[in-house]
């Protein structure tokens, strides 16, 4: 409270990203954007109507309308990465300075899985809640 004597300010710090060391390859980190509710609002927009694609696929016992919906699932998984892997250290591809579009188009497929689990954490959705 200001003017009270012996008070001190004390501000709470938040850093908006995180920071994953690969596990798979030792030296690479992947800085991840934190959930707030602007990121929140912007992925669901980029996923809603991908996701509703899936819905539509997943219920057809069509071998090719389940194979759409694998597509779309691994495009939804695509646009997870691009959006929440702000950077890409410690990793270079045909070398160039990996960047979330280069790991998602070129990268190492086991780099690109650890990003994805690393958003997905960072969404704080389970794979049930995901699917809706």
């Amino acid at each position: 409270m200001p003017g009270r004597r012996g008070y001190t300010e004390r501000l709470m710090e938040y850093e908006s990203a995180v920071t994953v060391s690969s596990e798979a390859r030792p030296g690479v980190e992947l800085r991840v954007a934190r959930m707030s509710f602007g990121r929140r609002l912007e992925l669901m927009k980029r996923v809603r109507e991908l996701a509703r694609r899936v819905e539509f696929h997943e219920a057809s016992t069509d071998p090719r309308e389940r194979m759409d919906a694998g597509l779309l699932r691994a495009e939804i998984d695509r646009m997870f990465v691009l959006w929440g892997v702000l950077s890409v250290e410690g990793l270079s591809v045909d070398g160039q300075a990996a960047t979330a579009a280069v790991l998602a188009d070129r990268g190492p497929e086991d780099v690109f899985h650890e990003a994805l689990a690393a958003v997905r954490k960072e969404t704080g959705l389970t794979e049930e809640e995901r699917k809706n």
